[in-house]
């Protein structure tokens, strides 16, 4: 895998990059595994926008990844293809187990047709296996990782993505998350060893707008470039400044540099590190 280079042909390819896709071994999903979603264009059910910038987008069907693979226990299973799929950054493989269920789960960046991963309570260490978090030694990388125990995977999924085994302690394990933050997880969560499929996904340069549109996502104006009043920042002539200590929403709350996460949230108690480096215990 790798990034590929267009000839420029217009200006939209002068500079235009895209993933390489012709180490995947598969054109087409297991129809099976797939159904469809429906687009809500960033609307809710009364039909109000609540996520701007959203909608149209080339049409694609969801493939159903296992995130939780726990009923597959020490079962064994063999890769046989990784595809690519439209709606997550990483590639995921289509893996058969030996009691012949098919099955997609996310693709490691080690990923090999024909290779055999396995999903045990203590499993070899190589990468795509998966096991409980408290059997993994410290130092090593894991992904698609578990918070809650049976909840299923939730975190560390993106491509490229990877988290760090900081320490066992009790019935705890600190993992470093990639944000740099450090939370502790229950040894029972389950976790995959090495890192997620696809890690050139963050260097490709989508090139032209209408790039953007296949990919669902409508043109965003600058506020300044507003009257007053549709937007906080706009009004004065040319580029001027937004007038104001601090960016505001279009609904005037403050943008950046604001905390969002609620004091109220319990699950703050597991996070020893935030992200910035404070330390909360």
């Amino acid at each position: 895998m790798g990034l590929k280079k267009f000839k420029p042909t217009t200006p939209g390819r002068r500079g235009m990059t895209g993933i390489d896709y012709s180490d995947l071994t598969a054109t087409t999903p297991n129809k099976a595994l797939t159904t469809t979603l429906k687009k809500n264009a960033g609307r809710n059910n009364t039909g109000r926008i609540t996520i701007r910038h959203k909608g149209s987008g080339h049409a694609k069907r969801y493939r159903l990844v296992d995130f939780f693979m726990t009923d597959k226990k020490d079962i064994p299973a063999k890769i046989e293809t990784v595809e690519y799929d439209p709606y997550r950054s990483a590639f995921i493989a289509l893996v058969c187990y030996s009691d012949g269920e098919r099955r997609y789960v996310l693709a490691h960046d080690e990923v090999k047709v024909w290779d055999t991963i396995i999903t045990a309570e203590k499993a070899k260490l190589a990468s795509g296996n998966r096991m409980e978090i408290g059997n993994i030694p410290v130092g090593l990388k894991v992904h698609n990782v578990e918070l809650i125990v049976g909840q299923g995977s939730s975190s560390v999924r993106s491509a490229g993505s990877s988290a760090q085994v900081f320490s066992q302690e009790w019935d705890y394990t600190q993992l470093k998350l990639p944000s740099g933050e450090i939370r502790l997880i229950h040894k029972k969560c389950y976790a995959t060893l090495g890192r997620v499929s696809n890690p050139d996904h963050n260097m490709v340069t989508i090139g032209k707008a209408g790039r953007s549109r296949w990919m669902g996502k409508r043109p965003t104006v600058r506020g300044k470039a507003m009257n007053p009043v549709d937007h906080p920042h706009g009004g004065w002539e040319g580029r001027s400044p937004i007038g104001m200590k601090a960016p505001k929403t279009p609904w005037g709350k403050v943008a950046l540099w604001k905390k969002t996460r609620s004091r109220k949230k319990t699950t703050g108690k597991w996070i020893l590190k935030t992200r910035k480096g404070k330390l909360m215990m």
